[in-house]
Parts: C-alpha cells; sequence; structure tokens
C-alpha cells in the first residue's frame, strides 16, 4: 500500500498545479481591481498606488506572476490580504477549523442516516418503509439548503427559542459549557447540510444494495445456510458501499458550495463566509488560497477514497 499511496501522491503534484495554474489564471483575467478602491480615495497619492502594484507584481504578466505565487506558496508564504491586511495563511487557518466541523459533522450525520435507511429500504424493497424513505429522500433532495436553514430559524429560534441561529466563533463560557455552546449553535447548520446530502445518498445506498442483492455469490451465501443479517453486514453491505464511497468524495466539492450558502444564513465565520467576502472586495490572494485550499480537500478525499475500497473489498489489490 505504501508504494500506491507514494504514486497517488505524485500523480496528484502534477494535477494541483493544473489546477492552480487554471485558478491564477481566472483570477487574473477577471474584471475587477483589488487597488481600485485607492483609485477613488484623493488621499491616497497616485505615485502611492503605482508603487503598491509594483510592490504585488499586478502589472507583471500573467505567468510570471503566478510562478512568483507557486513560489511564495511552497516557501509557505501564501500572500497578503487587500482587504483585512493580514496574511491569507492566518486568515484560513482562523476559518478553516470551523468549516471543517460543520461540514466533517453533516457528512457524518447523512451517512449515519443514508446508510441503515438505505439499506433497510433495499432489502425490503416496495414496503411501506421503502416507500416512506423514498419519500423523505424525494422531498429532502429537493428542498435547497437555503430553504431549510431559514425554516429550521423560523421554528427552532424565533418560535421556540431552543437554538441560536447566529454562530458566535468568540465563547466566554469555559470546560462544558464552551463545548456544549459550540454543539448548540451547530445542530441547525450540520442538520441542513447533513439532511440534504442524505436525501442523495439514501437513493444511491439503496439502488447499490439493490444491485448486489441480485449477484450470485449472495445467492450461494444464502444456499450456505447463512442467516440474512451475516449475508446482508458481509456479503452485500461492503460491496454495495463501494459506488457509494466514491459517490461521497466527488460530492465533496458540492457539500463546501453548500456549506458557503449555509455559512452566510447562519453567519458562520467559516472558510465559505472568507471566500464570498473576499469576492466581494476584490481580494484575488484570498481568493486564490481558498479555491486552492477547496482542490486540495477534493483530491484529498478521492485519495481516502482509493483506500477505503481494499478495505471494503478485499478483492482490490494495490498494485
Amino acid at each position: 500500500m505504501g508504494a500506491y499511496l507514494l504514486r497517488r501522491l505524485l500523480i496528484a503534484i502534477p494535477s494541483l498545479l493544473g489546477i492552480s495554474l487554471i485558478l491564477f489564471t481566472v483570477l487574473a483575467l477577471a474584471p475587477g481591481d483589488p487597488f481600485g478602491e485607492l483609485a477613488t480615495n484623493p488621499n491616497v497619492p497616485p505615485e502611492v498606488r503605482e508603487a503598491l502594484r509594483l510592490k504585488f507584481g499586478l502589472d507583471d504578466p500573467i505567468l510570471v506572476r503566478y510562478l512568483h505565487w507557486l513560489t511564495a506558496m511552497l516557501q509557505g508564504d501564501w500572500g497578503f490580504s487587500f482587504a483585512s491586511r493580514v496574511d491569507v495563511d492566518d486568515l484560513i487557518l482562523q476559518r478553516l477549523p470551523t468549516t471543517l466541523f460543520v461540514v466533517g459533522s453533516s457528512q457524518v450525520l447523512a451517512l449515519l442516516i443514508a446508510v441503515p435507511v438505505g439499506i433497510l429500504a433495499a432489502i425490503r424493497p416496495y414496503s411501506v418503509f421503502d416507500q416512506v424513505a423514498n419519500t423523505l429522500a424525494f422531498i429532502g433532495f429537493s428542498l435547497p439548503t437555503f430553504f431549510t436553514g431559514l425554516l429550521f430559524i423560523l421554528l427552532f429560534s424565533l418560535t421556540l427559542d431552543w437554538l441560536p441561529f447566529v454562530y458566535q466563533a468568540d465563547i466566554s463560557a469555559t470546560g462544558w459549557r464552551w463545548a456544549w455552546e459550540h454543539v448548540r449553535q451547530a445542530i441547525m447548520p450540520v442538520c441542513v447540510l447533513g439532511f440534504f446530502q442524505a436525501a442523495s445518498y439514501t437513493r444511491y445506498v439503496r439502488a447499490s444494495v439493490l444491485d448486489v442483492a441480485r449477484l450470485d455469490y449472495v445467492t450461494t451465501a444464502r444456499a450456505k445456510g447463512l442467516s440474512d443479517g451475516t449475508v446482508t453486514v458481509r456479503h452485500i453491505a461492503r460491496n454495495a458501499l463501494i459506488p457509494v464511497v466514491t459517490l461521497v468524495a466527488l460530492q465533496i466539492p458540492a457539500v463546501f458550495g453548500g456549506a458557503i450558502v449555509t455559512e452566510q444564513i447562519f453567519r458562520i465565520p467559516g472558510i465559505g463566509s472568507l471566500l464570498i467576502n473576499a469576492m466581494l472586495a476584490n481580494d484575488t490572494p484570498v481568493v486564490m488560497a481558498v479555491t486552492f485550499v477547496f482542490a486540495c480537500l477534493v483530491v484529498l478525499f478521492n485519495l481516502v477514497a482509493d483506500l477505503l475500497y481494499g478495505w471494503l473489498d478485499p478483492r482490490i489489490s494495490y498494485r
């Protein structure tokens, strides 16, 4: 497995370089000027604006600017935020843990719902449980996250007054009270993202289990006298989860996209809100860094999915 992992990492390097070049070129050609606000400010002399543009190399060719950015990034310098006046890596390190906590918790919630519900619906096709599960899955997948987020705020915050609808990064409490307040304010955004993903995953799990349940080796396992639970868990579920693992890995960009909307609704100080604010302010170093972090996460989760294949199906070997 070590050689396989090393080979995959070596393949990921040119992929990330190509992604970074495309992102940098698109952002460089996009309309807008990071120092556009300074141009309209009469208190800033023109020579100061020109000195800043020269310092950050905004008038250099795109390829030269990209090579400067890549060299600096490899050395740990991700640039300087024109809007926040701080280093980009500091901004990302401040915001990324919150987003990973919300997105990661929502994915865990989605899988905890989708896997058992999808398996039970597949082993009892066209039953009342299957019909109810399919109906709820269609409803959950049809409702966008911004709509369910507003419904959650209206019900649990404004009507029942159970949960806060504004996420606070700085909580004055300590100990268990601090942990409970963080969990309490994360319940609604995690549920909004988790229910939306669970609706999609449930359909895929059900379809995959139905396909595997018809295969010959499942019939052979039943003919040997194995119990239904053993056949379902050891022979059907493990093999049926292989395409689901691929789906989860490929859905990571969509999850982060949904997280951007959810973070705006609940005012979560995460990387999604940072990206939106940077785009509105034409803060290209921050936009470039955040989108590149998203790309790295996609590559990372695809690698994790490939490694999980061997655990789910022992017939898969890493060569």
